[in-house]
């Protein structure tokens, strides 16, 4: 089976659901398997820490996720229009999979949730973007011919995958947010298994 990781920070819980929907997408492509992990919370406090397991949700994700993943989706909601601390922290501490190239080549596509429509959905889809690209990653979007990008009063993007949570984050996903995180996951797989030597 191929494996793509889908990795994911979520404080409100719509970047796990949207995680969780790509990865019913990734697994509606024959021949390829969801992994979904998460990173833990960072603190301003030097002594706090988290558990090495998390109390509930998915794992904590390793290095050797995401060296041994044939693809990667990658999902923060919005800070400011950039991805959360937490997410941030995990990826700056990937430089050993840099050094060996270990994910160059693999393709990778991103994912988020914000408060409002012009929450910085799009500029944090796009600095997200940034590292996989350091990382050598072949970066795929939503195309237009996926037909809801052009009727959608909710979340997409031809960047990735959107969530407009509302101000108190109590908005859920909508039917159109649903079938773009879904087909950005069947993308990711189909792209993945046709990169296979």
């Amino acid at each position: 089976m191929t494996e793509i990781l889908v990795l994911y920070y979520s404080q409100g819980g719509a970047v796990r659901d949207m995680a969780q929907l790509i990865a019913r997408g990734v697994e509606s492509v024959n021949g390829a398997k969801a992994r979904i992990r998460t990173v833990p919370k960072v603190s301003a406090n030097c002594e706090a820490t988290e558990p090495d397991i998390p109390a509930s949700g998915a794992p904590y994700v390793e290095l050797a996720d995401l060296e041994a993943c044939a693809g990667l989706a990658l999902g923060s909601p919005t800070r400011f229009g950039n991805m959360a601390a937490p997410m941030k922290y995990f990826l700056d501490g990937t430089a050993g999979l840099w050094l060996k190239g270990a994910l160059i080549g693999k393709p990778g596509a991103v994912f988020t949730s914000s408060g409002s429509m012009h929450g910085g959905n799009e500029s944090t889809l796009l600095t997200m973007m940034l590292p996989l690209m350091h990382h050598g990653m072949l970066i795929l979007g939503l195309p237009y011919s996926e037909p809801i990008l052009s009727s959608t009063k909710t979340g997409g993007t031809p960047y990735g995958a959107s969530h407009i949570g509302g101000a108190m984050d109590d908005q859920p996903i909508s039917e159109d947010e649903r079938k773009l995180c879904m087909a950005l996951g069947k993308r990711l797989a189909e792209t993945a298994l046709k990169l296979q030597p």
